[in-house]
């Protein structure tokens, strides 16, 4: 068994564990010996795993995301590096730094060969338009959809005309030039897409949107014809 193959077992050892377990009741259901085993769980805590415990004590997975060690693909990890690559020329400060983060974190379990595949991808991402205006606004807008807020904004349509609305956001579509928030305008009562270089002054709202954003989703996309996943 490959270390990433153990990592990944133990991984899956603790997930089944809601209480803390022994290092030595995991160092027997994974066939290593105590001081692998303890060597392992500082490895995967050092790749950002919540695992909460000691020696002798006992060890917890607490709730999180954590990437396991996998194993990719050579088209999956172009795939990745190529997305990873246009969010951080396309996407803002924020998540292009989160996307670099996270092939980093990537690269740091994958075995030696495809790490080598990671760093070495030939597929590059061109010159596009400079940051489109309202960017800046962007981590805010993601996370008022995150936390299903409403969002009041002052806006101004293409023909020049303003307006106050407060609206559901559910979803933000990135174009090289512009940026669209989608969500259900309470003015119009309808879904609505507003541009974020046409937003004049914006404010996350305490209050919280009556329906899921994931209801709001699938609505849209069954109005826009687009298949739902």
């Amino acid at each position: 068994m490959s270390r990433a193959e153990r990592l990944l077992q133990l991984m899956q050892c603790l997930r089944r564990h809601r209480c803390p377990v022994s290092g030595a009741t995991l160092a027997v259901e994974l066939g290593v010996s105590l001081r692998t085993l303890y060597r392992d769980i500082a490895s995967l805590q050092a790749q950002g795993a919540r695992i909460d415990g000691e020696a002798g004590v006992g060890y917890v997975l607490r709730p999180g995301f954590m990437l396991p060690p996998l194993m990719f693909s050579e088209d999956e990890i172009e795939a990745l590096v190529l997305g990873s690559r246009w969010v951080a020329a396309r996407a803002g400060a924020r998540l292009g730094e989160a996307a670099r983060n996270a092939i980093a974190k990537i690269g740091a379990v994958l075995p030696a060969d495809l790490r080598h595949e990671l760093d070495a991808s030939a597929l590059l991402v061109g010159p596009g338009e400079p940051i489109a205006v309202g960017d800046q606004e962007l981590a805010r807008i993601r996370q008022a959809i995150r936390n299903e807020r409403k969002l009041e904004i002052r806006y101004r349509d293409l023909q020049g005309s303003e307006s106050t609305r407060t609206i559901w956001p559910f979803a933000l579509g990135f174009f090289d030039r512009v940026r669209v928030v989608v969500g259900w305008c309470e003015l119009r009562q309808a879904i609505r897409h507003f541009r974020t270089d046409q937003i004049i002054r914006l404010s996350v709202l305490d209050t919280r949107y009556p329906r899921r954003r994931q209801a709001l989703l699938k609505d849209w996309r069954l109005s826009e014809g687009i298949p739902t996943q």
